[in-house]
C-alpha cells in the first residue's frame, strides 16, 4: 500500500511541477489513445490541482483531445475513407451519423460510458459540421468530467449510489437543455 501511495504522490508532484499544461496534456492524450484511463487521469488532476481546477483542466484537455481526434479522422476521410466508403450499407450508416440531431449528439457525449474515441472517429469520418461537433463536445463533456471527478470510490459503488446517479442524471438533463438553447442560438441541427 505504501508503494501505491508513493507512486500517486510522485504523479501528483509531477503534475504540479509542470503546471496546468501537464494536466491538460495528460487528459488530451486519453482522448487520442482510448486505452488510457480517463477517470484515473481526472483523479490525478483533482488530486494535484483541487476539485474545481482539476475538473476545469480535465475538461479543457478532453475537449482539445476530442477535437484533434475529430480533425485527424476528418482529414483521413477526405483523403482515404471517402474512396472506400461508397458501399450502400455504409452510406446509410454515415448519413445516420451525419444527420444526428445536435441535442442527441450532446446526450450521447454526456453519457459516462460512451466511448468518446468512437464518436470522434465517426464524426470526423462523416465530415460532420465542425461547429456542431465542437459545441456538442464543449457541452457534453461537462457531465463526464464531473462524473469521473466526483466519483472518488469504486465504479460499482458509483453506479449503485443513488446520489451519484441523480447528480449525473441532472448534468445530462442540463446538457440536453443547454444543447437545445445553443442549437437555436447557433442554428445547429
Amino acid at each position: 500500500m505504501e508503494h501505491i501511495n508513493n507512486y500517486l504522490n510522485l504523479i501528483k508532484n509531477l503534475l504540479q511541477s509542470g503546471g496546468i499544461i501537464y494536466g491538460i496534456i495528460l487528459v488530451l492524450l486519453e482522448s487520442i489513445i482510448p486505452a488510457l484511463p480517463l477517470g484515473v487521469f481526472i483523479t490525478f488532476n483533482i488530486s494535484a490541482y483541487g476539485l474545481f481546477l482539476g475538473i476545469l483542466i480535465s475538461w479543457i484537455g478532453t475537449c482539445m483531445g476530442c477535437y484533434l481526434s475529430y480533425l485527424f479522422f476528418r482529414f483521413l476521410s477526405l483523403n482515404f475513407f471517402s474512396k472506400h466508403l461508397k458501399q450502400r450499407k455504409l452510406i446509410t450508416v454515415i448519413e445516420g451519423i451525419k444527420n444526428i440531431t445536435f441535442s442527441n449528439l450532446v446526450v450521447l457525449i454526456s453519457l459516462p460510458f460512451t466511448p468518446a474515441f468512437l464518436i470522434n472517429i465517426a464524426c470526423g469520418i462523416v465530415n460532420m459540421n465542425k461547429k456542431k461537433f465542437v459545441a456538442a463536445i464543449l457541452i457534453g463533456k461537462i457531465s463526464i468530467i464531473t462524473f469521473w471527478g466526483c466519483v472518488g470510490k469504486s465504479l460499482l459503488e458509483s453506479i449503485t449510489d443513488i446520489k451519484t446517479i441523480i447528480i449525473i442524471s441532472i448534468f445530462i438533463l442540463i446538457a440536453y437543455l443547454v444543447s437545445k438553447l445553443v442549437s437555436k442560438k447557433l442554428k445547429i441541427e
